[in-house]
C-alpha cells in the first residue's frame, strides 16, 4: 500500500535524482558536509558529491562487524544507521571524508581495512581532522571511539 498523495518526501532535482535514492535533506547534508571538506588540501581536487548518495539502512548495523559504527562509507554511499535529521553534521562529515579518500584511493582504501589497522587509524584520524575548526580544536567530539 502506497503513502497518500502529498505525504512522500521531496525527491532531489537533478543528476542525483537519476537513481532516486537521495531525498532533500539528504542532499542538504552532503552539500553541508562537502561546503566543509572543501576548506581541506587532503587531496589534488575537491570531494565530489554528484554521485554521492545517503541511504538509511538501521539494518546493516545489527550485523556483528557494523554494530560499533553509526555510519559507514561505501564507495560513494554513505550507510547511516538513523535518519539524517538524527545524523550529526559530524558524522556526514566524517564519512563523506572516506568517500573522498575513495576517490582517490579506490582500492587502496577499502582494502586497508583489510590488509593494515594502520592505515585504517591514519585514514579515520584524517576523516576526523575534517571535523577540526581552522584553530584545530575539535568541533564536536564522538560519543566513543567507534566512528
Amino acid at each position: 500500500m502506497g503513502l497518500p498523495a502529498g505525504s512522500r518526501p521531496e525527491r532531489v532535482a537533478g543528476p542525483v535524482s537519476g537513481h532516486g535514492l537521495t531525498h532533500a535533506a539528504e542532499r542538504a547534508a552532503l552539500l553541508r558536509a562537502k561546503k566543509r571538506l572543501d576548506g581541506l588540501d587532503y587531496y589534488p581536487s575537491p570531494v565530489r558529491i554528484e554521485r554521492a548518495r545517503i541511504l538509511v539502512w538501521p539494518c546493516l548495523f545489527r550485523l556483528p562487524w557494523f554494530r560499533r559504527f553509526d555510519g559507514y562509507a561505501a564507495w560513494n554511499t554513505v550507510l547511516l544507521r538513523e535518519p539524517v535529521d538524527a545524523a550529526s553534521d559530524d558524522l556526514v562529515t566524517h564519512e563523506l571524508c572516506h568517500v573522498w579518500q575513495m576517490q582517490h584511493h579506490p582500492l587502496r582504501m577499502p582494502l586497508s581495512y583489510l590488509a593494515a589497522m594502520e592505515r585504517v587509524e591514519r585514514d579515520s584520524i584524517r576523516a576526523e581532522g575534517a571535523l577540526r575548526d581552522r584553530v584545530g580544536s575539535l568541533v564536536v567530539k564522538p560519543a566513543s571511539s567507534t566512528w
